[in-house]
């Protein structure tokens, strides 16, 4: 079973600082500013001043930032890094420079200024750069090995990308917070290397793997546990989560408990970068081409204990074994969550007048769901139950009300479009148009109906009740002969057209027809 790509391991124990800092600036005009840098530096070449800047800059950071008096100084001079395109080899190893010190690392030029060293007491990455600033090659060495050439790092810095190379050096620093001296922190990077190959051997196969029993002479006890980490937080279930930790036996930390689908909403609205939308909001309005706009209300509001979740950023494990189980209940989760999320978008206000079809979400039991919608033909409601079994297993049910006519929509059917499209709208949008196909069928039927019968000369008279309740076109023909009399009155006109209401049912008593024939026959001799 292979692992997820949004999964990454590293050691469980690591550190995070969070400071805070406030300085004050005071205001003075760029031309007023200018001039006085001017007027202090104009005998004095440009290289020293620069020198001098670099040199302030790197200052503060010697000391706690909190008590840096420069820190706005800083915070304009990294935007100004940020926002300039590095095209010298001198830029480029500037911004080099900066960024490994904002990680707390090390950073050496060599003597001829083509490579940066960026250096820990676990690694030290290099960096060799052509005179035209382009990044010629990257290698990364950890304790006690060779270095190796690492291509992805090469790129992101031939495209610039300080901010995700900057979350590698981060996370290279972090993989090594653990307590214990240079060797067992390198031992905890070689548990590291052998569970990655575990893993991957792992993927290869059909079955689960077997391990051989922990024994002395094949682990070691580390101050650390291995962890999955996700780039983002993933909502899951509170039996999920209870699902992990017994497969696991390690207790997930610092989880708050919430409403699930609340917790999903805020998850789809921030993944759709719609941070002006309020998580609060529980209607939305979804696009679709060739359809009717649909707007969906997602009940949030639920008080049942297995409908609660919480965000979870990391899963702590001890041993590969548990990395499959862990992965199969992920992917139930996620691919719950992905059903959900689809009837969340950006879109909370109807901007325009257009027909609505509306329907509403709500959580059924585990991970099942409902969506509750107006039937298309008739005024009655009409539910979906939802049913997510596994991540590659979904089944589906239609209730109606068992007077209303089918949807032309089989279980299966349904079933079928969940897993194929993973999206809630595109599967109504499909109910309703097979619903559409069937309405339309209908009615054409039915005015195939009404040209196919035979008409008879309106002169013809029919008196008898029998032959009234055999024919039911003898009905059609009689409406025929009052329309063409002027002098029928409105109530005779009623009792005609009950009466070819009445002959179209083969279960009327005949005692039933007499008072409307008797009538009829009036309205002829009249």
């Amino acid at each position: 079973m292979s692992v997820p790509p949004a999964c990454q391991l590293i050691p469980a124990l690591e550190s995070r600082r969070g400071v805070s800092c406030r300085g004050v600036v005071t205001a003075i005009s760029t031309n007023a500013l200018m001039e006085q840098l001017c007027l202090k530096y104009q005998q004095r070449p440009w290289t020293e001043t620069l020198r001098l800047v670099y040199f302030c800059m790197d200052n503060p950071l010697r000391r706690p930032v909190s008590h840096a008096p420069d820190s706005p100084l800083l915070s304009c001079m990294e935007k100004i890094e940020r926002t300039l395109h590095a095209k010298s080899m001198f830029s480029v190893m500037n911004a080099l420079e900066s960024l490994s010190r904002q990680k707390g690392l090390n950073v050496h030029v060599s003597p001829s200024g083509t490579s940066c060293y960026i250096t820990s007491t676990m690694f030290y990455l290099e960096a060799q750069l052509g005179k035209d600033g382009n990044v010629m090659d990257v290698k990364l060495a950890h304790f006690g090995e060779a270095p190796m050439v690492c291509d992805d790092l090469v790129q992101l810095l031939r495209m610039k990308n300080y901010d995700a190379f900057g979350k590698i050096l981060e996370d290279l620093s972090n993989m090594y917070q653990i307590p214990g001296n240079s060797e067992i922190k390198a031992k905890g990077y070689l548990a590291l290397k052998a569970l990655e190959k575990d893993l991957y051997s792992m993927s290869l196969l059909d079955s689960n793997p077997a391990f051989l029993q922990l024994t002395d002479e094949l682990t070691m006890d580390l101050p650390a546990l291995f962890v999955l980490k996700f780039h983002q937080p993933v909502p899951m279930s509170s039996s999920s989560i209870e699902d992990i930790q017994r497969l696991t036996g390690i207790q997930i930390s610092g989880l708050k408990l919430a409403p699930l689908y609340e917790l999903i909403v805020q998850s789809a609205l921030k993944e759709k970068r719609s941070e002006g939308l309020s998580t609060n909001e529980s209607c939305f309005f979804v696009s679709l081409p060739d359809c009717p706009k649909h707007c969906y209300f997602i009940n949030k509001d639920s008080e049942k204990s297995d409908l609660a979740g919480a965000l979870v950023s990391k899963i702590p494990f001890s041993h590969p074994k548990c990395v499959p189980g862990v992965i199969e209940i992920l992917r139930h989760q996620v691919a719950y969550n992905t059903l959900i999320s689809s009837c969340v978008s950006d879109k909370h206000i109807n901007e325009d007048d257009s027909e609505l079809l509306y329907f509403e979400v709500v959580p059924h039991r585990n991970t099942s769901f409902c969506v509750f919608f107006l039937h298309p033909v008739e005024e009655n409601l009409a539910c979906v139950i939802i049913d997510v079994i596994t991540s590659r297993e979904v089944h589906c049910h239609v209730q109606l009300n068992p007077q209303d006519p089918a949807l032309n929509c089989s279980d299966d059917f349904i079933a079928r479009a969940v897993k194929r499209c993973m999206s809630v709208p595109v599967v109504m949008r499909a109910i309703f148009r097979n619903a559409a196909k069937v309405k339309a069928d209908s009615e054409t039927q039915d005015m195939d109906v009404d040209t196919k019968q035979p008409h008879e000369p309106p002169s013809e008279q029919i008196t008898d009740s029998n032959s009234l309740k055999e024919s039911p076109s003898v009905a059609g023909q009689h409406d025929l002969v009052v329309t063409d009399k002027p002098s029928i009155t409105e109530s005779t006109e009623e009792n005609l057209s009950t009466a070819k209401l009445e002959t179209l049912d083969d279960s009327m008593e005949k005692s039933n027809l007499s008072p409307r024939t008797e009538t009829l026959c009036r309205a002829e001799e009249n």
